[in-house]
C-alpha cells in the first residue's frame, strides 16, 4: 500500500485526547476511521457525521466487544491498516498507597484491554498480510517517576508486549510500534482520565506529595501539542519501515537520555559482580 492510499484506522479511546486528535487528522486527509468508545455517541458528538467515520461501542475490558467491533470495522471498510491502542487512564499515588482494586482496574484497561483489542484485530491483519499496531505508552513506561509507579508498570508492560509483537509480526508483513509521549496538553490530568489513590500517607509527602502538587499546577500547561502528536502519528503510519519505539516530546527525549546515562553509570559500577555469576566453563 502506497502512502497516498487512504488508510483504515481502528482507534480506541477516540472521543477525546490523542484518540480524538488522530481521528480528526486522519479524516481530514481522507483516511477511514473506526472510532471506538464506551459510548459511541460521544464519538459522534466530537467528530460529527462523516461518510468515512464509523462509531463503535467498545469497552476494551470486554474481549467479546473487541471482536465484534473489529468485525464491524472490517465489514464496513474491508480491512484495518492501523490499530491505535489509545484507551487508558492514569493512577497517581505511591505504590504502597495503591489498593489491590485500584491496581486491578488499571491493568484491566491499560494492559488486558490492549491485549483484548490486539487479539481481535490481528487475525484481520494476518489475513491481509499487512498492518501496523501502534500502542500508546508513556515516558513513564520507559523511566519511572515517583507517584506514577503502578501506572508506569502498565506502560512498561505495553513496552515489553510491543517489542515482542514487533519481532513476531515482522515475518507476517505487520509492524508494531510503541509510542512514548511526554506531557501533552490534553485532559489526562483531569478527573475524567486520572484517578488518585484513595489512600495518601504523609510519609510520602516529599516524593509523591510533591508530584501531586506538580501535576495540579501543570494541568493544561504541559509542553506537548496534541495536534502535532496526531500529525506525527500520521507520518508514523505512512512509514514503510516504522520504528519499534517512537518517543514524542522534548521532555521524553531528555528523560530517555538521562536514564541511559544513569544505566550506563550503574552498569559500569557493578559490572564485575554482574558478570561474576556465570559457570566457570563459560568462555569469557
Amino acid at each position: 500500500m502506497s502512502n497516498t492510499t487512504p488508510k483504515v484506522w481502528f482507534i480506541t479511546g477516540a472521543p477525546r485526547g490523542f484518540g480524538l486528535e488522530v481521528a480528526r487528522a486522519a479524516l481530514a486527509r481522507g483516511d477511514y476511521v473506526a472510532a471506538t468508545a464506551r459510548r459511541p455517541e460521544a464519538v459522534a458528538a466530537a467528530l460529527g457525521a462523516h461518510d468515512r467515520l464509523l462509531s463503535l461501542a467498545l469497552d476494551v475490558t470486554s474481549e467479546a466487544q473487541a471482536v465484534a467491533a473489529a468485525e464491524a470495522a472490517v465489514a464496513r471498510f474491508g480491512r484495518i491498516d492501523v490499530l491505535l491502542n489509545n484507551a487508558g487512564y492514569g493512577l497517581l499515588g505511591a505504590v504502597e498507597e495503591s489498593s489491590a482494586d485500584e491496581v486491578e482496574k488499571l491493568f484491566a484497561t491499560n494492559v488486558f484491554g490492549l491485549l483484548n483489542v490486539t487479539r481481535a484485530v490481528l487475525p484481520h491483519m494476518r489475513r491481509a498480510g499487512s498492518g501496523h499496531v501502534v500502542n500508546i505508552s508513556s515516558i513513564g513506561g520507559y523511566s519511572a517517576y515517583a507517584g506514577w509507579g503502578v501506572y508506569g508498570a502498565t506502560k512498561f508492560a505495553v513496552e515489553g508486549l510491543t517489542e515482542a509483537l514487533a519481532i513476531e509480526l515482522e515475518p507476517l508483513g505487520i509492524h508494531a510500534t510503541v509510542v512514548e509521549p511526554g506531557f501533552f496538553r490534553t485532559d489526562f490530568l483531569d478527573r475524567s482520565s486520572l484517578v488518585k489513590t484513595a489512600i495518601e500517607y504523609p510519609d510520602y509527602a516529599a516524593t509523591v506529595g510533591e508530584m501531586r502538587a506538580l501535576m495540579a499546577s501543570a494541568n493544561h500547561r504541559q509542553p506537548g501539542d496534541p495536534k502535532k502528536l496526531a500529525e506525527a502519528l500520521l507520518v508514523l503510519a505512512d512509514s514503510p519501515q516504522p520504528p519499534v519505539r517512537l518517543p514524542l516530546g522534548s521532555d521524553t527525549v531528555a528523560k530517555i537520555a538521562d536514564k541511559h546515562r544513569f544505566v550506563d553509570r550503574e552498569l559500569e559500577q557493578w559490572l564485575s559482580l554482574a558478570v561474576s555469576t556465570d559457570h566457570d566453563d563459560v568462555a569469557k
